[in-house]
């Protein structure tokens, strides 16, 4: 598979409303143990890092069953009822076992909402073990 058809496949997966689908495509793309991290929204980081909390703000989902859970909200929240649709950038390429894109979560009337840079670590059978998701704006 090449970085762009990774990458596309990556992003139907957050908009794709059936579950059963989800389910189909996160085992098609992610190892078993795999990993999707996610870099929390800004304000979150903020909070953690204040004096007397001192956390870090890492979101992480391990496994079939935690990205499909992590896959689940993301969709109901942000496809289901913000509205917004995600969509690649156009940009994915390949570094060895990384691949690399930007994407964007963009409104119906065009609006972009958000923009993230998202880092796929693959496995030696080409399916993601670790996906680094950072929101860029």
């Amino acid at each position: 598979m090449t970085a762009s058809d990774l990458a596309d496949k990556y992003m139907t997966l957050w908009n794709e409303p059936d579950a059963d689908r989800r389910r189909r495509t996160i085992a098609e793309l992610w190892t078993e143990d795999g990993r999707h991290i996610l870099q929390a929204p800004q304000e979150i980081r903020d909070i953690a890092a204040q004096p007397g909390i001192g956390l870090s703000a890492i979101l992480e989902a391990r496994g079939y069953e935690e990205i499909e859970a992590r896959a689940g909200s993301a969709y109901e929240h942000w496809v289901g009822s913000e509205g917004l649709r995600f969509r690649g950038r156009e940009d994915a390429e390949r570094l060895g076992d990384v691949v690399m894109f930007h994407w964007e979560a963009v409104a119906e009337h065009g609006e972009t909402f958000a923009v993230g840079l998202d880092f796929l670590v693959l496995a030696a059978d080409g399916r993601i073990e670790r996906d680094y998701t950072f929101i860029v704006a």
